[in-house]
């Protein structure tokens, strides 16, 4: 998730991407363990791949990739309900996923999901990936590197232990332990900028606990060994749905930002394409469905847009 980030884009293109990705949010939240199950909605029936090809839309594909079978997409599994793996430990499932798998079908071909880590996708985009589409927020430093394609909204979101028995508020986070994933802007520039604060009031700083998996801040929350944890609030929400009461938020949701689909920078016409592609998804309804079936309705937009203005 996006606050206004503060970093100089002073690197080559490839370094930049790299550098960017990692100061930007995933959506982060929950590795789903083996056993567990999809945060799934009324419209749990709904199949991405069944939606309609469109001729039209496929005309307009890069050469490149009216050739190919399959569309590739980066994506961290580790952030639900947007992207994890399913009880089998293998298979991308998530509302991200099923919009991959939504925009594969209308271009009349297959969702090709990879794992990866969230930090490496904007690098790949272009070379190994068509896509990426991992809850990457837009900010400014990343719409200079890649192309982006709105399609969700979220916020910042924070969460303690039921009852609050620490005593935590937004204004007492000097000196105690935070979690966050690792690469997210809830690390840096947020959490971050609160712990300097810290500092330069005279107060001790804030200990960050970054780990590489929202799950196991998660778990570490649910154990006390950390205080409070912040994340995208799609992901805060689900973690308490999962986590059987144990957890609560802290405040309410803030700097709500748009989230983007991840086109290499230099294929502006395959960035074209899916605009007009998800504009297709929603019209159609089944950009609804999709987020209905991962109870996150509450994130959608009315308009997919190509390189949206960044705040």
């Amino acid at each position: 998730m996006q606050i206004s980030s503060r970093l100089t884009v002073r690197l080559a293109t490839v370094a930049a991407v790299a550098a960017l990705a990692l100061t930007g949010c995933t959506t982060a939240s929950q590795d789903t363990p083996p056993g567990s199950t999809a945060s799934a909605g009324a419209d749990a029936s709904f199949d991405p791949t069944t939606v309609a090809k469109d001729d039209a839309l496929i005309a307009l594909l890069p050469a490149a990739l009216k050739s190919k079978s399959t569309i590739d997409v980066g994506s961290d599994t580790s952030y639900e309900p947007a992207e994890f793996l399913d009880k089998d430990g293998q298979t991308p499932i998530g509302y991200d996923v099923d919009i991959a798998k939504a925009i594969a079908a209308t271009l009349g071909k297959k969702a090709d999901v990879h794992t990866a880590d969230f930090s490496s996708i904007l690098p790949k985009l272009g070379t190994v990936y068509d896509l990426g589409i991992s809850s990457f927020t837009i900010n400014p430093e990343r719409s200079k590197a890649v192309n982006f394609v709105s399609y969700f909204n979220a916020g910042v979101l924070w969460a303690v232990q039921k009852g609050n028995p620490k005593g935590i508020t937004m204004d007492n986070l000097c000196g105690k332990k935070v979690g966050v994933q690792t690469g997210t802007v809830e690390e840096d520039p947020d959490v971050k900028d609160r712990s300097a604060k810290c500092v330069a009031a005279g107060k001790p700083a804030i200990t960050v606990v970054s780990l590489k998996n929202q799950t196991d801040v998660t778990t570490r929350l649910v154990g006390g060994t950390i205080d409070a944890m912040s994340a995208d609030s799609p992901i805060i929400k689900n973690a308490l749905a999962k986590t059987n009461g144990q957890l609560e938020t802290l405040g309410d949701v803030y700097d709500s930002a748009q989230q983007g689909i991840a086109i290499a920078k230099s294929d502006t016409e395959l960035a074209g394409v899916i605009e007009k592609v998800m504009n297709k998804l929603i019209t159609d309804g089944s950009y609804t469905k999709i987020l209905t079936k991962w109870n996150n309705v509450e994130g959608a937009l009315p308009k997919a847009v190509l390189n949206p203005t960044a705040g």
